[in-house]
């Protein structure tokens, strides 16, 4: 990729094809250039199912953006968060007996563990290593301890996973399109990164978003990506159980949302009248609203994060929750429920995340793809050297 040359990149989500073109400029910074965002179709519960139309889609799409700029791309960062990936944590072990623990161990337990683990899941391919733990006589080391002297040595990896029939298929779709995939990385990583980045001495935390029809859990520690977990379920039960216990239909129940107060001081007061849209209007206090709010966001609270056995080793007092709630009147509306339930009622410390905006992500994920991460790992492949080169080697270094 040439200097100042256009980059591209595209993302495939729940709902949508993000086709982004942008440049960066001499300190880094990333500017978008084009920007088109176009209904998913042709990808259907985390697969692809019509290749023929998502590379038509990709396609059409792409061409359009360069005849714009005035450039034809070579090549894309893909950037997916819809398909079905898992995150799968091993641990690896030296015997040390004493002696100083040697880079070539640290190497050799890398590359051994994802042979491991290729064995075992075998129809998937690895996205992304991550270390996760490192502990030296049972004693967890905050940066890789090469050179330390000890008598046993553990390293915990993360391995972010993709099947390899969807790895295939993107391959096929992007070949089609005359485009070689630069990288592909998962969006649920960029913005975990982008959150330490913004929040100084910040390495382990909780990121929740819940959007209408979905909740995604992602779990850091020490700066790596530990854990995710997707629940196919939102705020829009929330509209459901309001709509169903006051007999209002779902808009009317979000028109009353958008444009009413639910603060504390308005709970003994009826919703006004003029929000029912066209309904017969009957007097519904603010408080019943507030309750059945309250019943449901308790439940989502339990099933995502508090009764879920999943997250049960990482969730600590006054660990680091950041929560996103997509649906903007949601969370106005029941905003300090939200936060009491999520917090655990204090038990950990709930900070509502802001919106980042497309630049930031992206210039984000291109960092990442340039840079690396301070937590990602890369398995070395041992070279087979000559008998003289080994030798030289030996003399030399």
């Amino acid at each position: 990729m040439e200097n100042n040359s256009p980059i591209l990149l595209i993302e495939i989500n729940d709902f949508n094809y993000i086709f982004i073109a942008g440049r960066t400029n001499d300190h880094n910074n990333f500017t978008i250039i084009n920007h088109k965002k176009v209904p998913l179709q042709g990808i259907s519960n985390q697969r692809v199912c019509d290749l023929n139309l998502v590379s038509k889609i990709i396609s059409e799409n792409i061409y359009l953006i360069e005849q714009k700029i005035n450039y034809t791309f070579k090549e894309l960062i893909l950037v997916i968060d819809n398909f079905n990936c898992s995150l799968i944590n091993f641990t690896g072990f030296k015997k040390l007996n004493g002696s100083q623990l040697a880079k070539d161990n640290v190497t050799y337990i890398l590359n051994d563990l994802k042979s491991k683990l290729l064995e075992t899941e075998e129809e998937k391919k690895i996205l992304h290593i991550f270390n996760s733990n490192y502990l030296l006589d049972k004693k967890k080391i905050s940066n890789l301890p090469i050179g330390l002297f000890g008598n046993f040595y553990s390293h915990e990896l993360s391995f972010f996973l993709i099947n390899n029939n969807d790895h295939k298929n993107l391959k096929y779709i992007f070949d089609k399109c005359n485009l070689r995939i630069k990288k592909i990385i998962s969006k649920n990583f960029i913005l975990g990164t982008k959150i330490i980045n913004e929040n100084t001495n910040l390495e382990t935390f909780l990121n929740i978003e819940i959007s209408d029809n979905n909740i995604n859990i992602n779990f850091f520690e020490n700066s790596a990506f530990r854990y995710f977990q997707k629940f196919d379920f939102g705020t829009n039960l929330i509209i459901n159980d309001i709509s169903k216990v006051i007999a209002l239909k779902n808009q009317t129940v979000r028109n009353i949302l958008n444009n009413s107060s639910f603060s504390k001081e308005d709970m003994n007061n009826f919703i006004e009248e003029e929000l029912f849209d066209k309904q017969t209007f009957r007097k519904i206090k603010k408080q019943l609203v507030c309750d059945i709010a309250s019943a449901r966001i308790q439940e989502i609270a339990e099933i995502a994060i508090n009764k879920n056995i999943n997250l049960k080793s990482f969730l600590k007092r006054n660990l680091k929750i950041f929560l996103k709630i997509n649906d903007e009147p949601n969370q106005k509306c029941f905003k300090n429920i939200y936060k009491n339930t999520f917090s655990n009622h204090n038990e950990y410390d709930l900070n509502f995340m802001k919106n980042f905006t497309d630049e930031e992500i992206y210039e984000d994920a291109l960092n990442l793809v340039q840079y690396g991460w301070k937590k990602e790992a890369v398995p070395i492949v041992q070279e087979k050297k000559s008998l003289i080169s080994r030798f030289f080697d030996l003399l030399f270094n």
